[in-house]
């Protein structure tokens, strides 16, 4: 449904205190008690909770094309998104998240770092694909606060991941180590407000507005509605419909806002059958017109979609597996599935990963296979979407078998 720098980050949090003044001490009057203002925070501080988690990962990917660059991108350069390099061990991402909350707010300060932090945050100035670039990648992955006016009714301001999609950033959240070509394609994150009601424990909507597609500030002055409407069926059975329209265009010399559009309807289910069998399903279907952020864009409304379908199954306490089919369709070119000639196209891609918990669940190794198939380019000596071990591009398919190692905590 981006759906980016690298430096280390230090972060001090500092909690400041708060004394009772002596309007505020409590009193005795003929056997009763009268509560305060400063019992009051007391009782809400003692609800209180800051929580610190994160994850580190890795990995190592053999790719059986061998390709001299040693490189899964394929000739697009869109074929992967996080594990690009094979036949060697790679440093994926690490991520430091603190959380606070009390009874009425929650505070999120999600910060990563590494390469996958640099690719999933490519809307930040500060990064080495920016001429800007200063040697220190700014990773703001989330940083975002939430205020609950009721049990129902909550707003939440800042820069948070998108809604939409099956998958996340995070390897640990996620069954597959590799990520769909459905993620890859669509929002990675938004800045701005949103609301949340919660119509029961089984339904709610969500309704917001946010700055362009994957960035902290925002090209035009145009800004981008998102909602969601989740509702669960049965038990264990849950449905998110997720929406996105913006218009992404760049102004014109005029300084005028051309007209345009990025939109996408995506649909994300999962259902619990058993403790130990999931099965899960995202389907997206995307449109645009005109500019998108500086790239262009098609005259008229072109449109891509596809659909992964997930099926996981846990096999003892300490092991799973789990299959994912998707098929990816961007034949009219709108996003960055392109074939050897900058033409749109569509991929078939199958993925297997097993999931091996270690040390109280903290340690994870994802042993994955996967297989990547594009239509070939016809034509008398056209080059395919993949490199083969002489550095040419002759392959129209891609199958690599690798390790992730994941620690947690």
């Amino acid at each position: 449904m981006k759906k980016v720098y690298c430096t280390v980050l230090s972060l001090m949090v500092s909690f400041l205190g708060f004394a009772k003044s002596e309007g505020e001490k409590k009193t005795k009057a003929e056997g009763t008690e009268t509560t305060t203002v400063a019992e009051v925070k007391d009782e809400e501080d003692a609800k209180s909770a800051f929580a610190f988690s994160g994850y580190l990962d890795s990995y190592y990917m053999a790719n059986f094309n061998k390709p001299m660059s040693r490189s899964n991108m394929g000739y697009a350069g869109t074929a992967r998104v996080f594990d690009r390099k094979s036949g060697q061990f790679s440093l994926g991402l690490v991520q430091t998240k603190m959380v606070y909350t009390n009874a009425k707010s929650e505070a999120v300060v999600d910060l990563t770092f590494g390469p996958n932090a640099d690719y999933g945050n490519y809307g930040n100035l500060l990064s080495p694909l920016s001429d800007d670039y200063t040697g220190m990648a700014l990773a703001i992955k989330q940083a975002y606060f939430t205020y609950k006016f009721t049990d129902k009714f909550s707003m939440t301001a800042g820069q948070f991941g998108t809604h939409i999609g099956y998958e996340v950033i995070d390897a640990p959240a996620n069954f597959n180590y590799s990520l769909s070509n459905l993620f890859n394609n669509g929002p990675f994150y938004h800045a701005g407000l949103k609301a949340t009601y919660a119509f029961s424990d089984k339904a709610s909507l969500m309704v917001g507005v946010v700055n362009n597609v994957d960035g902290l500030g925002d090209n035009n002055r145009k800004k981008g509605i998102i909602s969601q409407l989740y509702f669960s069926p049965v038990t264990n059975w849950n449905v998110y419909l997720n929406f996105i329209n913006s218009n992404e265009a760049n102004p014109n010399d005029a300084g005028k806002q051309p007209d345009a559009f990025y939109r996408v309807f995506d649909l994300t289910t999962s259902y619990q059958i058993t403790d130990k069998f999931l099965l899960g399903l995202n389907a997206a279907y995307g449109s645009q017109k005109g500019d998108y952020q500086g790239y262009g864009g098609p005259d008229g409304s072109e449109t891509w979609g596809g659909v992964a379908l997930y099926s996981n199954v846990s096999l003892t306490d300490n092991f799973g597996i789990g299959a994912r089919y998707e098929y990816f369709n961007n034949d009219n070119g709108v996003r960055g599935v392109l074939n050897s000639e900058g033409m749109g196209t569509s991929v078939n891609s199958v993925t297997l990963t097993g999931n091996i918990s270690l040390a109280d669940g903290h340690i994870l190794v994802k042993p994955e296979f996967r297989l990547d198939a594009y239509p070939k380019v016809s034509g008398a000596g056209a080059e395919q979407q993949f490199e083969d071990s002489d550095g040419a591009f002759t392959k129209n398919s891609q199958t690599t078998f690798g390790l992730a190692f994941i620690y947690k905590f």
